[in-house]
């Protein structure tokens, strides 16, 4: 089994992608500032993962800030790859600050959101975006207001589809009373489950749903046991095995794991060929 037998789904009902993507928020700095040591390691790291077929990769305005979206556009254009058929999704409304404190601050103004379009247009090198997510809904701003600006771009050609991130239900539900929403990013993982009822709504809606820190390294070893056991009987690792998981929970997740590093991206992505059993599986979903 590879990622091209691990299961697709339609963003928007139409875009098809492999449901295993790449995360490229780590293609920066320390403390996802200013760019890599290495920027042409860091371009290498996207055009492997398109070696390896994937062909969905978010990104957003804030990782650097800017640095991630350009160095995803570089990797993509050119001859060095066939970047013609991925799939790239961005993100905006948060701001990252770039003094000692590294501050993620929201910024859902309207006016805001169409101008950061554009710069996210611009630097990822397309006509249109493929898909471009409110990062984080802004409690000064209606978010209706901020979607309603991520419509009007929709409707420019700006962007093809709209997608949000860090959403409870009632959010995700005000939202789609403004335009289709094609995606939900929130934080998901075997053992991180606050937004299971988003999960749920995402599924009834047809709505795909990108867990982000999809293998919540820090905090594995609170499944230990199960994922230890698991990884011995594939001879994997637990890392492997949490992506895994996350491909068997539903066939609406799109896990998007994040690395700087060649090494573990090709890690990431033989994990779309582990095949749980159901008693693993059972066991991880305690």
């Amino acid at each position: 089994m590879t990622i091209e037998d691990s299961g697709t789904f339609d963003i928007g009902g139409e875009l098809t992608v492999r449901r295993l993507g790449y995360g490229a928020m780590h293609l920066t700095g320390e403390h996802v500032t200013g760019p890599p040591a290495d920027e042409a390691a860091a371009r290498d790291v996207v055009r492997r993962a398109v070696d390896l077929g994937v062909d969905f990769v978010d990104t957003a305005d804030s990782y650097g800030p800017a640095v991630s979206e350009r160095l995803v556009g570089e990797a993509l254009a050119g001859d060095a790859v066939d970047g013609d058929d991925v799939v790239v999704a961005t993100k905006g409304g948060l701001v990252r600050t770039v003094d000692e404190e590294f501050e993620w601050d929201r910024h859902g103004h309207p006016g805001h959101l169409q101008h950061a379009a554009y710069c996210s247009r611009d630097r990822l090198g397309v006509d249109e975006i493929d898909l471009y997510q409110l990062h984080r809904v802004d409690p000064e701003i209606p978010i209706e207001d901020s979607v309603t600006a991520l419509a009007e771009l929709k409707d420019e050609g700006v962007i093809r589809h709209v997608g949000l991130s860090n959403v409870d239900v009632e959010q995700l539900d005000r939202a789609r009373d403004v335009c289709e929403i094609a995606t939900v990013q929130n934080q998901y993982s075997v053992v991180e489950r606050e937004h299971e009822p988003v999960l749920e709504a995402c599924e009834e809606y047809g709505v795909g749903f990108m867990p982000w820190s999809p293998m919540n390294s820090g905090d594995l070893e609170a499944k230990a046991d199960a994922l230890d056991a698991a990884a011995e009987a594939h001879d994997a690792t637990r890392r492997q095995i949490a992506l895994a998981w996350l491909l068997e929970r539903s066939p609406n997740l799109l896990p998007i794991p994040g690395t700087a590093s060649v090494d573990h991206l090709e890690q990431n992505v033989a994990a779309a060929g582990i095949e749980l059993t159901d008693d693993e599986f059972a066991r991880l979903a305690e």
